[in-house]
């Protein structure tokens, strides 16, 4: 009985559950009618606002649209402005105002590119010619302010200026010019023997370069410059600088008494004059290249800082005529005809330009300077060589002396005291004629080629001496030539550099004959 109560109460629940699970099921399937009755309403309502929506769209985009054309006209109206408030800046010119000038033309460089870009614009080609016809004018007043700057501030320096940016040891030699160096009986009587002795400790001496443009007109130069090349205008800008710059270094040089000689002219001067130009040749070489040609440079190099090319052009065509008028006539000498006595300043320019080429290389590195850079170490080349063969001839010019006067009392023959001080002089070259016959520095002077060619030169002289002794009659005279001269000879070698290249088995060899000649004479007097 009881159990059968618990089986009905079982089977009551069982029904309930079975009742109310399918309640659920209904409440679920009636949930998902609604919520896709929802879907399709949306549906349906977003269809329907679409067109609303494409509208709102088109009109925000219209609104844009407006926006940016507004913008643009606001642009255009400005850029209309900008032109007619600069073409009255532009008619004044920049004498007064040049940075207010400079502002202006580039607002209107401005106003040019944007109305190119502005093409759809119905006025702008006549608006675009307009600023090109201002712009045109701009850049006429521009170069002739540039013009004025330049012609106003380019002053020719005086040659006393010039001579105290060089250093002492410089100067002191360049005042020397002119100064007679040698005997006046020697045959290598020079204006510049202080130039060069040896060359050395002239490359590391700081030079003060003079102030050919005033440091405050360069900027305004540069400005002016930049907007001309920007511009298109850059022949004009290299045509007025190379015509003003140009003139101005010319007339430096001719204050300094540089004059245009040809080879003709050269073989026309007597030898004092022409010593003396070659004298002021070397001056005016160290001062055009230390100085001038390095300031011109300098100034060069700040206008046309942003324009490598045109900064190379300009150098070269400012210093084109003054560097070769300067190396035209160091090419006379150097062809000239051939006499001992120009051994020493051919030796001196030689020098000059040993100890120039260096700061040649730089100064001259562009490409449009490279002919005249090779030029110079052309001369160089030319002026070693003519000196060495003029080295070489005073050998065979001393032995073959022809001089038939005797000296009456048997004393020390004019060739004997001209020769000696050429070789003197010689031991003053030492650094050079190594240069020019190619030694080391390291070999002994005893044998180096100068020893062996001056031994050469000493035993040409004593052979021509001995020649010349024949023309005495009296026997005594002969002996006492000899002995005079040979003296003479010893004496000086001893007392000189030149005792150190002969050596001293020279000396004694040859004051035995000194001996031999005194004997000779007490025999026969």
């Amino acid at each position: 009985m009881g159990a059968s109560n618990e089986l009905n109460t079982l089977m009551e629940r069982g029904r309930i559950l079975r009742e109310s699970l399918g309640k659920s099921q209904t409440i679920t399937d009636s949930l998902i009618t609604i919520l896709g009755s929802f879907d399709h309403r949306l549906s349906v309502l977003e269809t329907a606002m679409r067109p609303t929506q494409v509208h709102t769209h088109a009109i925000r985009k219209a609104h844009e649209n407006i926006d940016y054309t507004l913008k643009v006209a606001e642009r255009i109206l400005t850029e209309f402005d900008v032109t007619r408030k600069v073409e009255s800046k532009i008619k004044e010119g920049p004498h007064n105002d040049l940075a207010g000038y400079l502002a202006a033309v580039d607002q209107l460089h401005t106003n040019v590119e944007f109305f190119t870009c502005q093409k759809s614009f119905d006025n702008s080609n006549g608006v675009i010619n307009h600023a090109h016809g201002l712009l045109s004018k701009a850049m006429g007043m521009l170069e002739e302010e540039f013009m004025e700057l330049l012609t106003t501030h380019s002053k020719v320096p005086e040659p006393a200026r010039l001579l105290e940016c060089l250093p002492n040891t410089v100067r002191s030699s360049a005042a020397s010019l002119g100064a007679a160096s040698m005997p006046d009986d020697s045959p290598g009587k020079s204006a510049t023997m202080a130039d060069g002795k040896n060359g050395k400790g002239m490359k590391a001496i700081m030079i003060t370069l003079p102030v050919l443009l005033p440091p405050r007109i360069i900027p305004q130069l540069h400005e002016l410059a930049l907007r001309m090349i920007t511009a298109g205008h850059h022949q004009q800008c290299v045509n007025a600088y190379r015509e003003i710059r140009s003139s101005v270094l010319d007339q430096s040089l001719q204050k300094l008494g540089v004059e245009k000689l040809s080879k003709e002219d050269v073989q026309k001067l007597q030898w004092e004059v022409l010593e003396g130009k070659i004298g002021n040749w070397i001056h005016c070489m160290r001062i055009a290249v230390k100085l001038l040609f390095s300031e011109e440079w300098k100034i060069c190099d700040q206008i046309f800082q942003e324009f490598s090319a045109h900064r190379d052009q300009c150098f070269a065509d400012v210093t084109a005529n003054s560097f070769s008028m300067l190396l035209r006539f160091g090419e006379a000498i150097a062809k000239s005809k051939k006499s001992p006595e120009k051994l020493f300043v051919l030796l001196d320019m030689y020098e000059t330009m040993r100890e120039l080429l260096p700061e040649i290389e730089v100064i001259f590195s562009g490409k449009a300077t490279t002919e005249m850079k090779e030029s110079a170490f052309g001369l160089a080349q030319r002026l070693a060589q003519t000196a060495q063969v003029t080295f070489g001839d005073f050998e065979e010019a001393v032995e073959k002396d022809a001089t038939k006067t005797p000296v009456l009392d048997g004393t020390v023959h004019p060739l004997t005291s001209y020769v000696i001080n050429y070789v003197k002089f010689l031991f003053d070259y030492q650094s050079t004629l190594r240069q020019l016959f190619g030694e080391d520095e390291t070999i002994e002077p005893a044998n180096s080629r100068l020893a062996a060619e001056t031994l050469q030169i000493m035993s040409a002289l004593q052979t021509n001496l001995e020649g010349k002794s024949k023309q005495y009659k009296d026997p005594a005279l002969t002996q006492l030539f000899l002995m005079n001269n040979i003296h003479y000879m010893v004496k000086s070698v001893r007392r000189s550099e030149a005792k150190d290249m002969l050596g001293d088995d020279w000396v004694q060899r040859h004051r035995r004959i000194v001996q031999q000649h005194a004997n000779g004479y007490k025999r026969v007097a």
